[in-house]
């Protein structure tokens, strides 16, 4: 007799999750996923969805509007290998439940779940693919077994409400909701930008950048905390076209941060940057030393200042030769 017969069906990989149980005759008529199941928790109160903890998480539990970054992996009762996963990602994007994200049993595990959590859930059919399933992949009737960590999430509630609000009805939101989408929607922008997806990202910061514009500051305290939020938001474009490789925006934005905070090491950085990518030695030179007097032992800026002050002489050199060719004695 084989080991996979002696396991009651099951295949090595669920065998490690099984408790051993006194009562031998009785687990020999259930399957593997059904003695699976008596050691989990039921959280959509039918037995439905059944949770097994791995890994507490820290937070709040993650709210119904959210978009969430998350590694999964989803198995089939008798399959050691995973039917879907993106385990193998670095960065996951982030989705939103309801709209990224369909399966009911994902989106009640989720809701389920705190940052940097770690469970095991149990799927019956009618919250995974029901009864005709998903062929070829997910038979009729199919119990799934899913594995999520959550890495983070985004509460987007709010932002959605207030871009669906027209201009006029944006001017009114309160100063403090309005700065929370601001704060929310770079982070989605910083979540775009972790996984290269720039177009994406620069279009989060412009919109933030938009909406500050836009808005009526009433008082001394808000407009030190909106130049804050521009300030961080016109470093992140900045380096955002950087990436696309549009210099001349991003020596632009650049500069904005320098409006605000003209000592800032990053906004000094990314325009010395930017004017050696135009090819504007002279002021890139002059940026960057701004750049290391502020953060003298910054290695980004000096390694591209050693760069840029080497490309600088050999420009120098070619002028002197260029001259003394126009001009000779």
């Amino acid at each position: 007799m084989s080991e996979v017969v002696i396991m009651n069906g099951a295949t090595a990989r669920v065998q490690q999750f099984l408790t051993p149980r006194d009562d031998g005759w009785r687990c020999s008529m259930m399957s593997p996923y059904q003695r699976l199941a008596c050691q989990m928790q039921d959280i959509s109160g039918d037995g439905g969805v059944l949770k097994k903890l791995l890994k507490d998480g820290t937070g709040e539990m993650v709210p119904r509007n959210a978009s969430v970054s998350v590694l999964f992996s989803g198995f089939l009762e008798y399959s050691d290998q995973p039917f879907t996963t993106n385990v193998n990602m670095k960065k996951p994007r982030m989705m939103k439940l309801g709209e990224d994200i369909t399966l009911l049993g994902l989106q009640i595990a989720l809701l389920s779940m705190k940052q940097g959590e770690f469970s095991r859930f149990l799927f019956h059919p009618k919250y995974a693919y029901g009864e005709l399933g998903c062929p070829p992949v997910i038979p009729p009737s199919a119990t799934l077994l899913f594995e999520v960590h959550l890495l983070e999430f985004l509460d987007s509630a709010e932002v959605d409400e207030f871009f669906d609000l027209s201009q006029d009805e944006q001017q009114n939101v309160p100063f403090s909701k309005m700065l929370k989408v601001i704060d929310v929607q770079r982070l989605f922008g910083n979540n775009l930008f972790k996984n290269k997806n720039y177009e994406d990202a620069k279009y989060r910061y412009k919109q933030a950048v938009t909406v500050l514009m836009d808005h009526k500051i009433c008082c001394e305290l808000e407009r030190h905390k909106a130049d804050r939020r521009k300030l961080l938001l016109f470093l992140n474009l900045s380096v955002t076209y950087l990436r696309l490789i549009c210099p001349a925006k991003a020596l632009h934005y650049g500069k904005m941060a320098l409006t605000i905070d003209a000592h800032n090491a990053k906004a000094l950085f990314r325009c010395g940057q930017a004017s050696l990518d135009l090819g504007d030695i002279e002021s890139a030179k002059n940026f960057l030393l701004m750049a290391q007097t502020e953060k003298p032992f910054d290695p980004d800026i000096n390694a591209l200042l050693k760069n840029v002050v080497s490309c600088y002489r050999e420009y120098a050199e070619k002028e002197k030769e260029m001259c003394v060719r126009m001009f000779p004695k």
